[in-house]
């Protein structure tokens, strides 16, 4: 448990000091954020406050006053007084007077002695902007730098024959080095205290919250080593209610999954280890009794009799014929158990099939003394690969054949219901107990008799398979000892008018 605990250890470090980072960085991102729209919520509010400064100069300075002289020169005096007023009331403020270019004619805050500088010129688009909406939110250049934008007030005014803007920057340079300095001491307290915030809360809720992931994820560890080390059954209890439910869930699932493989490994392993001794069984009956046959016509062909001598060739026959029978199934039985057969479903009628294997039977069931018959003749259409229940009709004949005595009798039955239509199979042999019968369809399953043990084989393990095949069943059913039973299957139905 030392190893599992260091292991946990370290993954609780590693996610405290992720999620302390994020709680950081979040917290920082917050505060840039909240500064940023802190600001432009300062500018907006204080433009809005303010659109109608240069509008108002216009009526209450201009009115009386030009701000040029006769001659077309800027009323400087007048001027410089105006903006000395204005500026005194608010030192954010800064005034410039624009000609109808957007050029710079006069500041009090710009150098005007140097008479061959040229003119600093201001864009007058969101200047026009404003005026067409004054609530509107816009930044406008700033003449000490043109690349710096600001918050303004403007409005146009004519006097003289002279058109032009008065230009008033709501925020002037020295406004935003004081805004700048306390900026960055609110920016860095806040920083700070927040920072220290975080930490606290971000260790309080995270250390709960990896102390709770962390448990559920150990008992999650726990049950996968246990699991690994062997313990097939090893499954995570309330798996749905943990905190990890999605991991949990999907380790129990895996986990029977992995488990129901390896459980038909297993099986598989048995069944090659039954299937060599169950065919190294039926192969040595047959096989004995070609090679004795063979042998005793060959050593004693001078004594034997022609009657004897088609005796033997028929019981050689026979045993070659059994033998070429389980060869089938078992190429058969492998193909299905390998899903490499697809059924080819077509409409066919089951009642003209059932009818050809009946003729196909005559002679062995007359050799054999039982009565083989059918109790529907009319034609009844299925939707079934033809081939394969074929396949399954004679299957199961054959296995009724092994069981029903002498002057017994083996019916088949069909009847439709509704989108379904019922095949059954009926003999009068021993019949088989409820015990038996919970593994006829298994492969080379034993059946007992009063009388004597006899092997089913593959014949009926091939027929579930092909049952499988249809998505359909097949039943047994027993009316009481030594009155046989019945084997039925359905398919699905085909209206006879097809």
């Amino acid at each position: 448990m030392n190893k599992y605990q260091s292991l946990s250890n370290k993954f609780i470090a590693k996610l405290s000091i992720s999620f302390l980072v994020i709680i950081l960085t979040i917290g920082i991102v917050y505060i840039v954020v909240t500064f940023f729209l802190l600001d432009k919520f300062y500018s907006e509010t204080t433009q809005r406050l303010n659109a109608n400064v240069a509008s108002h100069l216009i009526e209450e300075k201009f009115q009386t006053v030009s701000p040029f002289l006769d001659d077309g020169a800027v009323n400087k005096e007048f001027f410089d007084d105006l903006m000395h007023d204005m500026m005194a009331v608010n030192r954010a403020i800064e005034v410039y007077l624009l000609d109808e270019k957007g050029m710079v004619l006069h500041s009090i805050v710009l150098d005007h002695t140097n008479k061959n500088k040229p003119l600093t010129k201001v864009d007058l688009a969101p200047i026009k902007k404003f005026i067409a909406n004054n609530n509107l939110y816009v930044l406008g250049d700033d003449p000490k730098d043109i690349n710096c934008k600001k918050i303004f007030s403007a409005a146009p005014f004519e006097s003289k024959g002279k058109k032009g803007f008065i230009y008033v920057l709501l925020a002037s340079k020295s406004f935003d080095q004081v805004w700048s300095s306390l900026f960055k001491g609110y920016f860095s307290r806040l920083t700070f205290i927040t920072l220290i915030i975080t930490m606290i809360l971000a260790m309080g809720i995270g250390w709960l919250s990896i102390v709770i992931i962390s448990k559920s994820l150990l008992t999650i560890i726990l049950y996968v080593n246990q699991f690994k080390e062997g313990n097939l059954d090893s499954r995570i209890p309330n798996a749905n209610e943990s905190n990890l439910s999605i991991l949990a869930t999907t380790f129990n699932e895996m986990a029977d999954t992995i488990a129901a493989n390896i459980e038909e490994i297993y099986s598989v392993n048995r069944f090659k280890k039954e299937l060599i001794a169950n065919v190294s069984h039926d192969l040595r009956t047959p096989l004995t009794v070609i090679r004795g046959y063979a042998e005793t016509l060959k050593m004693n062909e001078d004594i034997i009799t022609e009657q004897n001598k088609k005796e033997f060739l028929k019981i050689i026959e026979q045993s070659t014929l059994s033998l070429s029978n389980l060869v089938n199934h078992l190429f058969d039985y492998s193909n299905l158990d390998a899903k490499e057969i697809k059924p080819k479903r077509i409409v066919f009628n089951i009642t003209e099939l059932i009818s050809t294997i009946i003729k196909r039977y005559t002679i062995i069931t007359k050799e054999k003394g039982i009565r083989l018959i059918s109790i529907e003749e009319s034609p009844v259409f299925v939707y079934a690969d033809k081939i394969l229940i074929e396949r399954v009709l004679q299957n199961i004949l054959d296995n009724a054949l092994k069981f029903t005595p002498t002057g017994g009798e083996i019916s088949f039955k069909v009847e439709k219901k509704k989108e379904k239509t019922f095949i059954s199979i009926k003999d009068t042999g021993p019949g088989i107990d409820e015990e038996e019968k919970k593994h006829i369809f298994k492969r080379y399953t034993t059946s007992s008799t009063p009388e004597e043990k006899m092997n089913i084989g593959l014949g009926l393990a091939i027929v579930k398979k092909i049952m499988d095949l249809h998505e359909t069943d097949i039943s047994i059913y027993c009316e009481g000892k030594n009155k046989g039973c019945i084997f039925e299957f359905y398919l699905p139905s085909v209206h006879n008018n097809w």
